[in-house]
């Protein structure tokens, strides 16, 4: 008989989402999403142009049991039903894993269940094989507000690290390009709004690390190369806004198109010899931008490469995703124990060093 599908209840508060949703499948994929509710804390902190980790945290207290009770509700669930409890226990703002991790526990001891500690950025990584069925091995291009990495997925806890960022994060360039050109928090959507009215080419801005060896990314001297050209042409107007974001976005899709391609060639050599498809998955927040997933599909299929982008929903932080990434655990029997600490830090690239007690590693 084939094996039974597991169902498994995801809890996400890395950051400023808080997230609970119920997943149902087998590795690997495509899941079904039972429910998935998710609260946004975009207005909390849009004063201050950036996420304030208290208040994330404290919105993270306030909301989380209503936002599970609400996921298994939409799920047609009781807590008995599942077969795991998952939660995000890392990377992302202590205060807020903390609050998600401890909910998680109390509710797998409460009902007798696994827990399992997801790493989020193996979460985002995986959210292709929930949405597409994407098999391994494949090419991971992880972008977000706070990771911007190039890995081999190789398959469950195993990544191999091609290469990342050496200053800021892509998305946390896109939020900080925004702030400087006077547009709202979340800065990505706001730039990909204004940059479809701009001029890309108007102005000159750096592609910093194209062309060299490896798979590096920089961004901060692209960021502060906007900062001095807005300076030089203040006081702005609409059109200059509009000019320097679509000149920023593009420099930014010239520069993952460039890395992307330097590690698809090394993905070629060490994956391309068993007469399997070539695949590039791109995931995290900042994928779910328009001239981004056309980028890296021109250089996808330059490369002889399929691209598997999951829908914008499943790019951004929520909670489908951990439940995937738990249920993806659960099958290989990786659960954790009730002491499994919260961690600010945790590199994907070394989970396949630890087992399924990972945690104490760090």
């Amino acid at each position: 008989m084939p094996p039974k599908p597991l169902t498994v209840l995801g809890v996400e508060t890395s950051c400023d989402e808080t997230a609970a949703a119920v997943v149902r499948g087998l590795p690997p994929g495509p899941g079904e999403i039972l429910s998935n509710v998710l609260f946004s804390q975009v207005e909390e902190h849009r004063p201050y142009g950036g996420v304030v980790p208290e208040i994330a945290a404290r919105a993270h207290v306030e909301m989380l049991d209503g936002i599970v009770a609400r996921a298994l509700g939409a799920a047609g669930l009781a807590l008995a039903d599942v077969d795991a409890v998952a939660a995000t226990a890392g990377p992302g703002l202590i205060g807020g894993v903390m609050v998600g991790l401890v909910t998680a526990k109390a509710l797998a001891l409460a009902a007798g269940k696994p827990l399992i500690g997801v790493n989020h950025l193996e979460a985002h990584a995986l959210s292709a094989r929930l949405a597409l069925g994407t098999a391994f091995p494949f090419l991971l291009l992880l972008v977000s507000g706070g990771h911007c990495q190039l890995m081999a997925a190789e398959g469950v806890g195993r990544y191999r690290l091609y290469g990342a960022t050496i200053d800021d994060a892509v998305g946390e360039a896109f939020d900080k390009t925004a702030k400087l050109l006077g547009l709202p928090y979340p800065g990505g959507p706001a730039i990909e709004a204004l940059a479809r009215d701009g001029a890309s080419r108007r102005f000159e801005f750096p592609r910093p690390m194209k062309g060299r060896e490896g798979a590096d990314f920089s961004f901060s001297g692209l960021k502060t190369s906007v900062r001095l050209m807005a300076k030089e042409q203040a006081p702005l107007n609409a059109t200059d806004r509009a000019d320097l974001a679509a000149g920023f976005q593009a420099a930014v899709v010239d520069v993952l198109m460039d890395r992307t391609s330097s590690a698809m060639r090394r993905f070629r050599t060490e994956f391309g010899n068993q007469n399997r498809e070539l695949k590039l998955v791109a995931a995290g927040g900042v994928a779910a931008n328009y001239a981004i997933r056309s980028g890296l599909q021109a250089i996808a299929q330059e490369e002889g490469f399929s691209l598997a982008v999951p829908p914008p929903a499943l790019c951004t932080d929520n909670g489908a995703m951990v439940a995937w990434a738990g249920l993806e655990r659960l099958q290989s029997g990786l659960i954790d124990p009730l002491d499994t600490p919260p961690l600010a830090r945790w590199p994907l690239q070394d989970l396949d060093k630890t087992g399924p007690n990972a945690l104490f590693r760090y």
